[in-house]
This record gives structure tokens, sequence and C-alpha cells, in this order.
């Protein structure tokens, strides 16, 4: 490849006279604000009459805020960061721009601030865009139906709930019964997919996620992942925006026709954060303390979750926020807020968590608005009378507890059940693929399972991988790609399982 030409001197001189004959000689407006209190990551400032809303103001030692309220003489400033570094007195300027991230292929495999300031140590970010936090999300016109599947690897999830690309799923449950855990593992589970995604921590503690970044790293594809972190000791402003600007870094990948998928985690805190914000800077409170526009921030951040028109590429942006209640009080104020917004929720139960049974879904409570409509057709024809036959199950287990001896069709009903809640159940940092959970379901739904001891089941799920490439390979690609499977290769599947099973029977 050869040099560019020297342009040469005459030329060098005319570009140079050209920019001094461009510049505006004379004298130039400026506004300059003065801190004039600063305390809990909020800085009044005055002295900026030109100031917008949710400008980015930045300080005398470099650091940046955004302008939350507009008062007659002051502006209440959200500082983006650490509050220590910022005094009374301190000279303030107006950018003229909103908050922007940066957004692209290089964020992906790393781990970043609110800001996009990478955090992991492993150099400067090459991203040559950046996009604004705050995004108008797409109109009704520009979205297509929620019809392609995104397969959490879960299998309680994908036979009774199933989530499509461009929908948001609630997911919500008392504090420590296993909500991050079901959202770690469906991006573990994308690992052998084409969406890509993005994990944003808000207000967490850093030990919850180091573990949550150790598990993706060791677990799913770290590489096709962005991490964005504003962990409990960050400032107000930084747990704020985190949210937002995870959207902005997934919507790039949305509106190239990519698909992506996103984990808030948590709403909560990010609820409470925007309530401290709120009293800090004086907006009235309402409702539980927090502002009146608390629904109408978190509707505008979830409604960004959408399934594109062929038009706009035919992209996708999946949303599954994390909500906590507080002694499974699913009434309370943000999660009625939030169960509103979304097309759906997986509800963890405590009671069933300490149990043991894990994942801890109560079936009752969990609902996916979309379902059907998304779920792979392998999938949905094996597990076609599943949900209703756990829900007899349950309803069966709960009166002979009272004591009784019922006849032989309910204590098959019973040990049918009991196989149910045994293959519902998962440990943590397993997904399975699809034509695993497919092979489960027939094998249960043909009572192959009925004669198998409860405790024995786990065995045989840890195997059934193995099992499944070894003996029909062709069936599990047909069914890894096209989400199908074929009569023919029903009855093929259902025979190995047969065979299988009678081999590891007592």
């Amino acid at each position: 490849m050869t040099a560019p030409p020297d342009p040469g001197p005459d030329t060098w001189l005319a570009t140079a006279r050209a920019r001094v004959a461009d510049t505006r000689l004379g004298p130039a407006a400026e506004e300059i604000g003065r801190v004039e209190h600063v305390a809990d990551g909020i800085a009044l400032v005055s002295g900026l009459p030109g100031a917008r809303l949710d400008e980015l103001l930045r300080f005398d030692q470099g650091q940046f805020g955004y302008a939350q309220v507009l008062d007659e003489g002051l502006i209440g400033c959200v500082l983006l960061d650490a509050v220590d570094t910022v005094a009374a007195g301190d000279r303030v300027r107006g950018t003229g721009d909103v908050v922007r991230v940066p957004v692209g292929p290089a964020l992906l495999g790393r781990i970043l601030d609110p800001l996009g300031r990478p955090i992991d140590g492993l150099g400067p970010l090459a991203a040559s865009e950046t996009m604004p936090v705050e995004r108008a999300a797409p109109s009704i016109i520009e979205r297509d139906l929620v019809t392609e599947p995104v397969q959490t690897g879960t299998l309680v999830i994908d036979t009774l709930f199933a989530l499509g690309r461009g929908q948001r799923e609630l997911i919500i449950g008392d504090r420590a019964t296993g909500k991050s855990t079901i959202a770690i593992d469906t991006i573990i589970s994308q690992r052998d997919s084409d969406i890509i995604c993005v994990y944003v921590a808000i207000g967490q503690k850093s030990t919850s996620v180091r573990r949550a970044i150790d598990a993706i790293q060791q677990h799913g594809a770290f590489e096709r992942c962005i991490i964005v972190v504003a962990e409990a000791a960050s400032s107000p402003g930084l747990q704020w925006i985190a949210p937002f600007a995870g959207a902005s870094m997934a919507e790039y990948f949305r509106d190239r026709g990519q698909h992506a998928l996103i984990v808030f985690d948590d709403l909560t805190k990010h609820a409470a954060s925007h309530r401290e914000i709120a009293l800090l800077t004086r907006q009235s409170p309402g409702r539980e303390a927090y502002p009146g526009d608390v629904f109408y921030v978190h509707a505008r951040l979830l409604e960004r979750a959408s399934k594109l028109s062929k038009e706009k590429g035919g992209g996708s942006l999946t949303a599954l926020p994390v909500a906590e209640t507080d002694a499974g009080n699913l009434s309370a104020y943000i999660p009625t807020n939030l169960i509103s917004i979304t097309d759906g929720q997986i509800v963890l139960d405590g009671h069933l968590f300490h149990e043991g049974q894990k994942p801890a879904v109560d079936a009752g409570a969990s609902v996916s608005r979309v379902g059907g409509k998304t779920q792979a057709r392998a999938l949905r024809d094996a597990a076609d009378t599943l949900r209703l036959d756990y829900a007899q199950f349950l309803e069966l287990e709960m009166f002979t507890r009272f004591g009784g001896m019922p006849d032989q069709r309910v204590r098959d009903q019973l040990t049918h059940g009991a196989r149910i809640r045994a293959i519902l159940g998962q440990g943590q940092h397993a997904p399975a693929r699809l034509v695993e959970e497919v092979a489960l379901v027939l094998a249960l739904q043909a009572g192959l399972l009925d004669p198998v001891p409860v405790e024995a089941i786990g065995g045989f799920r840890l195997e059934l991988g193995a099992l499944l490439d070894r003996e029909v390979p062709d069936i599990v690609r047909h069914v890894q790609t096209s989400g199908q499977l074929e009569p023919g290769q029903r009855e093929r599947l259902t025979e190995t399982l047969t065979r299988h099973l009678r081999a590891r029977a007592p």
C-alpha cells in the first residue's frame, strides 16, 4: 500500500489561511456557574440560566453531572462522580449536550461503568460512536409481532412461560430466592445462539456482581456480553443512569438487525435511587415516598425493548427486569408498576425455595402474555398438557395432606406429578439445550419416568445430553436448528429414551 502524496507547502499554507479567515475574532459570551452547595451526590448550581433539563454539566476538575431540576435561581445537578471531589465555589459549565455512552462491537467482552468507562483493567475502549442514554422507544408502526423464541435453558420457563425476542418479562420474588440466577442462566444459555447479552447491575454488592461475572465467564460466551456495573457504593446518579446506558448499548445492535437481551438487576434498587435523588432535590413525594414520575421512568425504559419490523432491519431487544418483593407482597407500589408495564412475570416463591424446589417458580402466579406464540414448535407439541397436569397435581397433593387413602387413579396422578416437579427442578448455571428439554418432556408425557425413583431423575438429566449426542445426533441437529421435531423423529427419540430408561431400571 503506497503512502498518500505529500500535499506540499503551498497546499498547507492555503488550508491554514482558510482556517484563519474563518476564525471569528472578538468577545464571546460564556455562562459560568458556581456550586452553591453539595451533599449526598447532589450539587446546587447557580449562574447557568441557559441550562436545559438533563444537560450534561462539567465541573472545574473534570467531573460531570446532569441537570435534574431547574428552579428559578438554582439547578439541582446529579453528580456522576464522587461527591468528595466537588466543593462549594467550584465553577460549572454547560456542555450543550446530554449524557452519552460509547456503543459498538468494541464493548463486547468488557466490564464498564454506566458512563462507558472500562473498569476491567483491559485498557481503553476503541469505540468510535456514542449514543444518548435517553432515547425514544420505537413507535408502534416500527414494531413487528413477537414470534421468535428466546431459549432460557430453564425448563420450567421454556415449557410453561415461553419468552420471545422483543418481549419484556419481569423476574420478581423475595430476596435470595434465585432471581439473578434465572437471569444469569438465560445469558449463559445464549452461548449457542446469535443473541448479544447486556447485564446491568444496579445497586448490587460487589461480591454479587463478581459471582455473576464469574458465572458468565466460566459457562457462557463472555466475548458476546457487555457488563455494566453501578454497585451499591456508586453515586445515586450513576445508579440512576445505569439501565438507560445499558439499553443504549443494546439498541446499537438491535438497530442494525441483530438480536440483543438485556437484564436489569434490579429495578427495585433503581427505584430507590430515583426516590433518593427526588427527595434530595425536593420533588414532591407520593406513595411510599416515591415521586409520581417513577412509573414513567420505568415505562420509558422498558418500552425500548421491542421487535422491529422488517423495514427497520428486523432486530430485537428483549428485556428481563428483576424486582424484589417483601414477604411475597406483589401489591406493593414498584411491583405493581412493573407488572403493569411488562408482558408477563416469573414469580419466585420463598416457601418453594426453602423447601428445595429450585428454581422456585410459582406456576400459579407466573404468566407470559406472549407465551405459546413464541415457543419452539417441538417443545410446544411435547408440553401440550404439562401445565394443566402440574396444576392438578398441586391441588391433589394439597388435599391428600389431610389424610385418607386415595384410590389407584389418584395415586398414579400423584406419582406422575412428583416426576413433573422433579424434572422442573434444575441446578444453577446449567441451562439445558432445546433438544434436551424436548426429550425430558417426551419421556415424562409418555410415562417413562413414572417407574423411575424421584431421586434418580437428577442423574438421568445429567447423562441425557451425552446420550442424545451419541444415539440420535441427526435429531439433535434438526431440533437445535429448526426448533421442530418430525413425527418419525419423535418416535425414534421416544424409543431411544425407553431403551435407556429400561436399562437403568432397578
